[in-house]
């Protein structure tokens, strides 16, 4: 990527305008810098997608989103990035004005998301107990969700919401016991033992998922949310040098009349 700007900027024409010396370097940086933080985001949502998704598929389905919107972010800032290496290149003044009101949009888009994440997290946390509680309430071990509390069971080594002893309460247990995702060791698991709490209590892992997701959850969302912070104040920096750069260009247009 660095490379493609590299040879954007070398293509670009000469301008008479050339005394802009600082000013026009330092907005060149900061396209490449708006172009390399693009692909910070894309990276991050295709991580957060690949690493969180099972866990966010539990919380609510209207927030399995939030990665897909990183990645949405990250791919506009991209192009926002390529446009205003077009428009340092041209030296167009409104052209720097619409790259700069672009940059302001996305800025305030994160500036709200990340502020709207901080504001809910505790209702999030609420929200999976209680979804957390369903899916195993409806566990059939075929669904997408019996899916995703088995993969949460055996990456995190925890059975039931608080413990093992959650699950009696379920359907799903009076047929079959306790799932099988929820064994210290699969191979050393058979029906009959996960039928009987008690002979279960030495085949089944004690500790409970709700402590450890929501913790390694809000681990990662840490890593997210410091990541578009960041990139939303240099999105900042971005429209003020934009702005800069374009009362220049304008006044020395002015003077060369």
């Amino acid at each position: 990527m660095h490379s493609h700007f590299v040879v954007l900027v070398l293509a670009c024409p000469t301008f008479s305008w050339q005394q802009e010396g600082s000013k026009g370097h330092d907005s060149k940086e900061s396209n490449c810098v708006r172009l390399i933080t693009g692909v910070i985001l894309l990276a991050v949502g295709v991580w957060g997608k690949l690493t969180l998704g099972t866990y966010i598929s539990l919380i609510a389905e209207n927030s399995t989103n939030a990665p897909y919107v990183l990645i949405g972010t990250g791919t506009t800032i991209v192009v926002f990035g390529l446009f205003g290496c077009f428009a340092t290149c041209r030296g167009s003044p409104w052209m720097l004005k619409l790259y700069a009101m672009f940059l302001s949009l996305v800025f305030l888009a994160e500036l709200v998301a990340g502020i709207s994440g901080f504001v809910f997290r505790h209702e999030i946390k609420d929200t999976f107990l209680r979804t957390y509680t369903d899916a195993m309430q409806n566990y059939n071990g075929n669904d997408e969700r019996s899916r995703a509390v088995d993969h949460v069971q055996r990456s995190l080594s925890c059975c039931g919401v608080q413990n093992y002893t959650n699950w009696s309460t379920s359907p799903y247990f009076l047929e079959h016991g306790i799932p099988p995702s929820c064994c210290m060791n699969e191979t050393d698991c058979n029906a009959q033992d996960l039928h009987n709490l008690t002979v279960a209590a030495t085949k089944v892992n004690q500790k409970g998922c709700y402590d450890l997701v929501t913790s390694f959850m809000e681990t990662n969302m840490g890593i997210i949310a410091g990541v578009a912070f960041g990139i939303a104040f240099s999105q900042l920096i971005g429209m003020l040098l934009a702005c800069c750069l374009s009362r220049f260009i304008t006044a020395n247009q002015y003077e060369m009349v």
